[in-house]
């Protein structure tokens, strides 16, 4: 039965294995591992899909649990995964490098193994050992293009600020070992269950793992580390840790509160109440409003698209921690249903910044003026996914915030959803910045047309029309949200 359950992370597995033979075997040839990679993501998403219908268990001795929220969570990496695979096929900096862009896959498949897995761990070991997983690879995808120097540069500052990230969690996680005897989530729920007042090693040993979390979802203080990498990184890399890796991070912060921390016997289905020795929501409220607020802030100031873009994702993830805030099931399909506007419309825009890059090979904003003349479509669809970020009507931004912002406000906290509103009038600033350069620089007559092929166009398209039509018709995925934000909470 636990094999059955876990056949998505098998097939991967099994994957991973074939593309370093495939790797070996065609290593002139290194797109057929990149094909290759991409059925592999596909079959996966499939055998994930079907896995979906229901089910819910503990697998492996409590070490992983699947239920309709991993399964979410799953999919939604598997969709960033493939949509960076395509990224891939048109990346110049990846396939006019000296590097094998084959060995770009393996680790893809790696990193995508480890976010699946951190997606359903419910006991502290497995959260590690898939954060480690999940992190080695993301490391060295971050500076692939060595000859790069601040490719280089960007994935030393990761490996550095990761280390430290990955020191404070498994202290914490031995600090709450020692408290409780465990490290099965549900008994140490129970552990801490019996705990009155607030404990000052249970503090510490809390404050401590969600620094590691933290760390991966761009958290302020924790986010130093991320304009550095994602200027730095591969523009592939970049939107992947912007997405995908902020998923499962969020995934986990969600499963390790929901099943170590909530007090089952006062919560319901829909509210949940936290144990007394430690207070989320006043954490989780102060770190969003801080991180929302610095990623703005910092943005307005920022000359390079992809640096800008890295502020934007910070201020996106004060955005969502609102939503983990309330711990209310609404505020979890909130951060849920903008999960999937995020995806669409930032791998939408950085798609753009690979696209725009690879014919100026540069991602400078001057660099931007005129786009409009060069190209009117590219500038459409990054105007589109530009104002879907400031959440801005009546694109898919929009109504993704609204599902975020309204549990908040239903929940008491006007004032936090008052400063997120705010928050997101001062991304106009800096998202329009862009749109300035692009349409109202330039001169006409001078600026020479470019072309990026229909495959590449049809591709951007497929993210951009969702973007701007999902407003019409958001049931069905409103549908699947509710259905997934159901945790086994044991």
């Amino acid at each position: 039965m636990n094999l059955s359950l876990f056949t998505p992370e098998i097939a991967l597995i099994i994957s991973l294995v074939i593309a370093i033979f495939i790797d070996v075997i065609c290593k002139r040839q290194p797109k057929i591992t990149g094909y290759w990679t991409l059925i592999a993501f596909v079959v996966t998403a499939i055998l994930a899909i079907c896995n979906s219908c229901g089910t819910s268990a503990i697998t492996f001795s409590g070490l992983l649990v699947i239920d309709p929220f991993s399964h979410f969570f799953k999919i939604l990496i598997l969709l960033g995964a493939i949509i960076c695979t395509v990224f891939t096929f048109n990346a110049n900096e990846l396939n006019n490098g000296k590097n094998s862009i084959g060995e770009f896959y393996i680790l893809l498949i790696g990193m995508t193994i480890g976010m699946m897995l951190l997606s359903s761990a419910s006991n502290l070991i497995m959260i590690y050992l898939a954060f480690e997983t999940m992190s080695l690879s993301s490391y060295v995808l971050a500076g692939y293009t060595k000859e790069v120097k601040r490719s280089s540069e960007a994935s030393l500052k990761y490996v550095i600020y990761g280390s430290l990230a990955s020191g404070l969690m498994i202290y914490g996680m031995s600090m709450l070992f020692g408290l409780t005897g465990s490290l099965d989530l549900s008994i140490i729920n129970s552990v801490l269950s019996g705990q009155t007042g607030n404990n000052l090693a249970t503090v510490t040993a809390g404050l401590l793992i969600f620094a590691g979390i933290a760390y991966k979802i761009s958290a302020v203080p924790f986010h130093f580390w991320t304009p550095d990498v994602y200027e730095g990184a591969p523009v592939a890399t970049t939107a992947l840790l912007s997405v995908v890796s902020k998923a499962a991070g969020f995934a986990v912060l969600i499963r390790f509160i929901g099943a170590g921390f909530v007090n089952t016997a006062t919560s319901t289905q829909d509210v949940w109440n936290t144990l007394g020795t430690f207070d989320w929501q006043y954490t989780l409220g102060i770190v969003a409003v801080i991180t929302m607020t610095v990623g703005n802030l910092i943005a307005i100031w920022q000359t390079n698209v992809k640096r800008m873009l890295a502020y934007s994702s910070i201020a996106h993830c004060g955005y969502m921690l609102m939503g983990v805030m309330v711990m209310t099931t609404a505020g979890l399909e909130g951060v849920m249903f903008y999960f999937i506007t995020y995806l669409l419309m930032n791998f939408g825009a950085f798609y753009v910044v690979q696209l725009i890059a690879n014919k100026v090979g540069s991602d400078d904003m001057e660099d931007w003026n005129g786009i409009v003349y060069k190209n009117p479509f590219i500038a459409v669809a990054m105007t589109i996914l530009l104002l879907s970020l400031t959440g801005m009507p009546p694109f898919a931004g929009f109504i993704g915030k609204w599902y975020l912002f309204i549990p908040v406000i239903q929940a008491g906290y006007v004032g936090i959803a008052v400063i997120g509103v705010l928050n997101s009038v001062v991304s106009v600033f800096y998202y329009v910045k862009v749109i300035r350069n692009m349409f109202l620089r330039g001169d006409v007559e001078t600026t020479e047309r470019i072309s990026f092929g229909k495959p590449a166009m049809v591709f951007l398209y497929a993210m951009v029309v969702p973007v701007a039509l999902l407003v019409i018709y958001p049931s069905p995925l409103l549908v699947w949200v509710k259905n997934s934000a159901l945790l086994l909470l044991r």
